[in-house]
């Protein structure tokens, strides 16, 4: 299973930093960018790896994802949106919008409603999480700054 999980943390931090390339992301934000991408899609394997609700696990790694977001636009001194528009990438729910129409098309309405409701139900997850932690105050998340604890003017 440990080998398992590395290859999934490997692979969603690839993915995510591929991402974060195509969105043009600041170049000196890919390792973390791909660390927030990792970290999240790690959360969302290990929670299915216990239980095996997909829209739980989405809902908590959106909430994670999101945290270390703003976590790491403090300590980065860079936008959120930077670190949580590329981590969540391995989140979204591409394939189960893509079988929905495929099943539709194919006039499979059963599977195609059934599998609609699944995405809709991950996609609101997500959203949920998102809102959650970005919702917290930004005082919350000062205690990461890197110049925390100092006073005004020294550096």
């Amino acid at each position: 299973m440990i080998w398992e999980l590395l290859v999934q943390l490997a692979a969603a931090f690839g993915a995510t930093v591929g991402f974060a390339v195509l969105v043009n992301a600041p170049p000196r934000e890919f390792v973390w960018a791909g660390v927030t991408g990792a970290v999240g899609w790690g959360c969302y394997w290990l929670y299915l790896q216990w239980q095996p609700s997909v829209a739980v696990a989405s809902l908590l790694a959106s909430l994670m994802l999101a945290l270390l977001s703003r976590v790491f636009s403090v300590v980065r001194r860079c936008p959120a949106t930077v670190f949580l528009i590329s981590g969540i990438f391995a989140l979204v729910p591409g394939a189960g919008i893509y079988y929905t129409a495929y099943y539709f098309i194919m006039g499979d309405n059963a599977m195609a409603v059934a599998k609609g409701v699944e995405t809709f139900k991950i996609a609101v997850a997500l959203a949920v999480g998102i809102v959650l932690v970005l919702a917290l105050p930004g005082r919350l998340f000062e205690a990461f700054a890197p110049c925390a604890g100092k006073k005004k003017g020294e550096r």
